[in-house]
């Protein structure tokens, strides 16, 4: 009987210590996200709330507060019914007609970039030939070639899709070119000993060791499509977007519109950022262990 005592009091005990261990892995979690946010958005708190406290003393039309930016932000594209995700008219008309310009132009750029990388990485004598040629086009700022878009595609949809395209080509095809050349010549050696075709070599050695420089253009390429799209938009014959829409609020002298819109822009910018961090982690995770492994 003693014994049996012993043994669930015991028990008891390991559970009370289990349980006090798993509260403190609780807290200490708990802890580091609240110390990850504060660190991370005390600082944007304090800046916003210096900008609603200036503005509202400075009392300028040219400066609005951003809680009026807020409100016209809410009212212009996130006030419409719960069944369509809250967006109003003006959003679907405006805002998805810009995402999908710059998903369609991004998708371009990067399939071409790998594309044309790949192949350029893989031919030293390619690569050498057209370096010149690449380091001059990529210097030439694509606002600059606005009149050769349209001459060559017209007003609409096709001038912007090329305008993007060719605007955020660059940064995908020289870090994918890169990439593809920086491939330990061991690796290949070993492609080469288990007779790999020059397919399965690049899809299975060139292509993963190139993967972490081809996300690091496709990162640049991601801000920069955004930049371009709403560029592209602000030129005549668009008649849908956000760049159009910050046209028409500049244009009517709607300065909490124009606000709004350049607010919007920065908060897509931030979502699509992060969402593109996740999914390099999640593809690059074998990458970050084996720099884990090494350090």
């Amino acid at each position: 009987m003693i014994a049996v005592r012993r043994a669930a009091a015991v028990r008891v005990s390991a559970v009370r210590v289990g349980a006090v261990r798993t509260l403190r892995a609780v807290r200490a979690v708990i802890g580091r996200l609240a110390r990850a946010l504060a660190s991370r958005w005390l600082l944007l708190v304090v800046l916003v709330a210096a900008w609603e406290w200036g503005t509202t003393l400075a009392g300028s039309a040219f400066f609005p507060p951003p809680s009026t930016i807020v409100t016209r932000m809410h009212a212009m594209w996130f006030s419409g019914p719960p069944g369509r995700l809250f967006l109003t008219d003006m959003a679907v008309e405006n805002v998805l007609p810009s995402l999908g310009r710059m998903a369609g132009g991004l998708a371009g750029g990067a399939v071409i970039g790998v594309a044309l990388g790949l192949a350029l990485g893989l031919s030293a004598k390619a690569y050498d030939y057209l370096d010149g040629v690449l380091q001059f086009l990529r210097a030439i700022p694509p606002p600059a070639l606005v009149t050769v878009f349209l001459v060559v595609f017209g007003f609409g949809l096709r001038m912007q899709l090329a305008f993007i395209v060719f605007s955020i080509l660059w940064p995908v095809l020289l870090n994918t070119a890169d990439g593809a050349r920086s491939v330990e010549p061991l690796h290949l050696n070993t492609g080469q000993v288990f007779r790999l075709s020059r397919a399965q070599q690049v899809y299975l050695i060139v292509l993963p060791s190139a993967l972490p420089k081809i996300f690091a253009g496709l990162r640049l390429a991601l801000s920069l499509s955004l930049i371009v799209t709403v560029f592209a938009e602000l030129l005549p014959g668009t008649t849908n977007g956000i760049g159009f829409q910050l046209t028409v609020a500049y244009s009517t002298f709607n300065l909490p519109a124009m606000w709004a819109g350049i607010l919007l822009l920065g908060i897509l910018g931030y979502l699509l950022n992060e969402l593109f961090l996740v999914a390099e982690r999640r593809v690059l995770a074998w990458h970050h262990s084996a720099q884990r492994v090494e350090v």
